[in-house]
Order: structure tokens, then sequence, then C-alpha cells
């Protein structure tokens, strides 16, 4: 009998368990893709804060589930692409954002690949990151 009890008073304290979902402030970035290979054969950092620019961002399959209708409001989005590399593993991150009062600025950093290992024939990679700033202010990339 006190088995019984015992399992109906924690089947009541277990169903009346409340799932509320405790959201904090949004970081200030967020690194939505990072890849060795996928992006443009030259060097450049794009910031994209319009609404088509960020809805061309949203048909990337790889993209459109970490793209929400209401970032377009609120965010802005930076394309880090490294360029050209004859060797695979490179990529290209955020190292640091500081936030003025009128600005966000990013400082991007190579990595270089654990190993040097070059392919016989010519293969070239293109690294790629797409970073998502949870702001409408000003973009500086360092």
């Amino acid at each position: 009998m006190k088995k019984a009890i015992s399992l109906l008073i924690l089947f009541v304290l277990i169903s009346c368990n409340s799932t509320s979902k405790i959201t904090g402030p949004k970081p200030l970035y967020e690194i939505l893709i990072s890849k060795s290979d996928g992006g443009a054969s030259i060097r450049f950092f794009e910031t994209l804060s319009e609404e088509r620019e960020i809805k061309m961002l949203q048909s990337d399959a790889d993209l459109k589930k970490k793209i929400k209708v209401e970032d377009i409001k609120t965010a802005n989005f930076v394309i880090l692409n490294m360029g050209e590399q004859t060797t695979f593993g490179y990529k290209i991150t955020v190292d640091k954002v500081a936030e003025t009062e009128a600005a966000i600025i990013l400082t991007v950093r190579d990595i270089p690949p654990t190993t040097q290992q070059t392919s016989e024939n010519e293969v070239f990679y293109y690294p790629v990151t797409i970073v998502k700033i949870n702001s409408k202010k000003q973009l500086i990339i360092q």
C-alpha cells in the first residue's frame, strides 16, 4: 500500500512540473556556419543588413533553420570569405567582438590547418564563415 501511495505522489509531482523556458538576453553574435570549403575565390567581408539580402541567406539549406523571420528587423549578418587556399583545413572566424555606443567591432582571425598536406592535383578550398550579429548598429570589421 505504501508503495502504491508513493508511486501516486511521485506521478502527481512529475505531472505537475512546469516546463517554462527561461530566456535571457541574446548573445551579441552567433557563428551560424564555419566551413573549410564553400566560400568565394577572393578574400572579402560583406555585411548583409537589408531584408532582401537576409532573405537570400534564408534560401540556403544550411541556414534556413538558423535564421528566423524576426532576425530581419533585429540582426545583421556578416559573410567572411578567406579566399582561395591550396590546403584543406583553413578557417576564418571571429576572434573578438566589441560593442561601442555607435558600432559593433568584429576582429577576424585566420586559422591555419593543423596539417599542411597539399594535394597532388590542383585542388583549391574556399573557407567561409557566416556570423549573425544581434544588433542593427553599424559594423566595423578588422
